[in-house]
């Protein structure tokens, strides 16, 4: 995979999601995203010792994520200036960086140092929503 081009990478895609590579995906960060995916099915997935932290987290009463359409499970990506920035939505809120947060806004700000609106920093809002 380290050494596809881009189309050969949009054909893994394909093949391995069954849609289209998402708009404006760099190829670097296709590379990684299918790298990872394409590990984790092999390797079953995640860790026990994490699924047994979620399971019993899932019992708890928790605040729900309040940006419209993410629900607990959910995973956010973005690249910005060259690092790739993983959150994941949970019962408390968005999970990043080892803290959990309650805006994807102060996410987005604690990244860019500038006030963004956190849903649109991740793409969830105008043009670019799927």
């Amino acid at each position: 995979m380290e050494t596809m081009d881009r189309a050969a990478l949009v054909a893994v895609w394909s093949e391995v999601f069954q849609s289209p590579v998402p708009k404006g995906m760099s190829q670097n960060f296709l590379r990684r995203f299918l790298a990872f995916e394409v590990q984790a099915r092999q390797m079953g997935g995640l860790p026990k010792h994490v699924l047994v932290r979620l399971n019993a987290r899932s019992g708890e009463a928790k605040r729900k994520a309040t940006t419209p359409g993410l629900k607990p499970g959910g995973r956010l990506l973005r690249e910005w200036n060259g690092v790739t920035h993983v959150v994941d939505v949970t019962e408390e809120g968005f999970a990043w960086n080892g803290k959990t947060w309650r805006s994807l806004s102060v996410i987005a700000r604690e990244i860019t140092g500038a006030h963004w609106s956190g849903p649109r920093f991740f793409g969830l809002t105008g043009k670019s929503r799927t």
